[in-house]
């Protein structure tokens, strides 16, 4: 008898300390449904935030591959019909090729008279927006998040004190206990709005800072795209490491003068 009686006194306060008064659930249960109207939307906020992270960073690391691809051995193809064949079929290296070929094409057919500079460089500058378009897609709604999600946290935090102290008001204990417990509870709200906030705000400014380093390499291809049809095959950029045919013609100039300068001695 005695035995159980421990027991149970042993048992009692581990169930209490077992279960917390004035966290998360007590708070979501006490604060009503404007409580878990606000936690809900939060929750969302985040899952959407993260999901658009995760999705434009892939997207972004996807163009990055493909810049490499293009620096590594695209300029030294013999056309750019033949050097877009190479890239990938949603390549968006491969849609600017495309897009100023199309439009070198469609110039002829003009029936009133358009530069062919002013018009490939409206067309590829069309071409790269909408890239840069796609690339920012749900960017915006970071921003919306990391802006907004504080204040609704406020808000479920304004609610669930006016709502505590109601409760004091109408059961009269103004005691340190009675205050702090459910004021502590309301301001898990504005935790949990700062929590949702800060990812989104940060990742949102790297993102953007990852989307205009892309948009600064599709700018530089863009314009080397249009120097190329404008010169028809002409100019082209200088790839690394690849031979320069325009070099050799001064040493085999400079060879000949020598060679004819011994006959002449001679």
């Amino acid at each position: 008898m005695i035995t159980t009686i421990l027991a149970a006194a042993a048992a009692a306060p581990a169930a209490a300390e077992g279960e917390n008064p004035y966290g998360l659930g007590a708070a979501l249960e006490q604060g009503g449904i404007i409580a878990q109207t606000v936690f809900g939307i939060l929750v969302l906020m985040s899952v959407v935030s993260f999901y658009i992270m995760f999705t434009k960073l892939f997207e972004q690391q996807k163009i990055i591959n493909q810049a490499k691809r293009v620096r590594g051995g695209f300029w030294q193809t013999n056309s750019l019909r033949e050097g877009a064949a190479k890239l990938e079929k949603n390549s968006a290296y491969k849609q600017i090729v495309d897009d100023g070929l199309q439009a070198q094409e469609q110039h002829s057919k003009l029936t009133d008279p358009v530069e062919a500079h002013d018009w490939l460089h409206g067309s590829l500058a069309r071409s790269e927006a909408m890239i840069n378009s796609r690339l920012g897609t749900g960017l915006a709604f970071l921003a919306t998040v990391g802006a907004t999600a504080p204040f609704i946290g406020l808000f479920g935090t304004v609610i669930g004190i006016y709502r505590a102290l109601i409760k004091i008001g109408a059961a009269g204990q103004a005691s340190i206990d009675a205050v702090a417990g459910p004021v502590g509870e309301a301001l898990i709200m504005t935790a949990l709005g700062l929590a949702v906030a800060v990812p989104a705000v940060l990742g949102y400014n790297w993102l953007q800072r990852r989307n205009k380093s892309i948009a600064e390499d599709l700018s530089a291809f863009s314009n080397d795209v249009l120097g190329y049809l404008a010169s028809n095959g002409a100019v082209r950029p200088t790839v690394a490491g690849a031979t320069k045919p325009v070099a050799a013609k001064p040493a085999a100039t400079a060879t000949a003068g020598q060679a004819g300068g011994v006959q002449t001695r001679s």
